[in-house]
């Protein structure tokens, strides 16, 4: 297009000189063939346009769109045609808290307040992409600069809309997930209205403030402390009820002993004893005499 209005110029100067004296003019000649060079080298090179690769292209002859979208390739147009391209890739728009995390430089978190009036601060990205055969239709009722009109304040509007109808401490745990399914939703069905097609959100962080966040440690340390009770008092329990069972066992056992035993048994229990002595490790003397045998300890 540089190489046409600078042709058109050159020709322009060419006609001027022609009606000047005589000695301007026997150059005017050559500055006419010379603009039109210059006319036909820019028609023929602004002929050829290429798109890259997830891109499209939107053609606009004097102000007016076109309805044709082109394609990632090589195309002949007319010279004319001005051509805007867009990015037809998954896009990331993100919101962040963190310095030059988010697509704006600083913090650019979104700070909400719930259903209890606490200021919760949300990160949150936005992957979405441009639909290509709609392209024409941002560029004529949006313009190229969608993700400032359109991506940024539609997915703010969202959250904080749908932010207030959660306590703080429920948008952090329990209604997480609801609650950014519904955001999808609202952002989803604006951004289809435009041409837009949002593919996934991310809730990536909800910060709450720091005495709710206390409010939560002093819960769950409480929490953790009943559970740790909670154990000992079983373990405490099982003891006792070993020592029950234990106490009973030799309760029963004096109760067959009070009833008195018989000669045979109480012969039975000596010699269950003197086994056990003699296979001690210690070095016996055994005297054998007419009673019972009669064990000494060497050691």
């Amino acid at each position: 297009m540089f190489l046409i209005v600078l042709g058109i110029i050159v020709l322009s100067a060419g006609f001027i000189l022609s009606k000047q004296d005589n000695q301007s003019a026997r150059f005017a000649t050559l500055i006419r063939v010379a603009g039109v060079i210059l006319i036909a080298i820019g028609a023929f090179v602004s002929m050829f346009k290429k798109i890259e690769t997830g891109e499209v292209g939107v053609k606009t002859l004097f102000g007016k769109v076109e309805d044709d979208v082109l394609y990632s390739g090589l195309h002949i147009v007319n010279p004319l045609i001005d051509i805007t391209s867009f990015d037809a890739k998954t896009q990331n728009y993100t919101m962040s808290a963190v310095h030059d995390e988010g697509s704006k430089a600083g913090d650019d978190a979104i700070r909400v307040l719930s259903a209890d009036g606490l200021e919760v601060t949300i990160d949150l990205s936005v992957l979405f992409k441009v639909s290509p055969s709609r392209a024409p239709q941002i560029l004529r009722q949006i313009g190229a600069d969608y993700l400032d009109k359109i991506v940024r304040p539609v997915a703010r509007t969202a959250i904080r809309d749908n932010a207030v109808s959660y306590e703080a401490v429920a948008l952090y745990s329990t209604k997480r997930e609801e609650f950014q399914n519904k955001i999808f939703n609202t952002i989803n069905q604006s951004f289809a209205k435009r041409g837009l097609i949002l593919e996934q959100l991310l809730v990536r962080n909800i910060t709450l403030p720091e005495s709710v966040k206390k409010t939560i440690e002093s819960k769950i340390n409480a929490e953790q402390e009943a559970q740790k009770m909670i154990f000992v008092l079983q373990k405490e329990k099982q003891e006792a009820e070993r020592k029950r069972v234990e106490a009973q066992g030799i309760a029963d056992y004096q109760k067959i002993l009070s009833t008195g035993l018989s000669d045979k048994q109480l012969q039975y229990e000596t010699i269950k004893a003197q086994k056990d002595i003699a296979l001690s490790p210690n070095t016996k003397i055994i005297i054998m005499g007419k009673g019972s045998p009669v064990l000494i300890n060497g050691n």
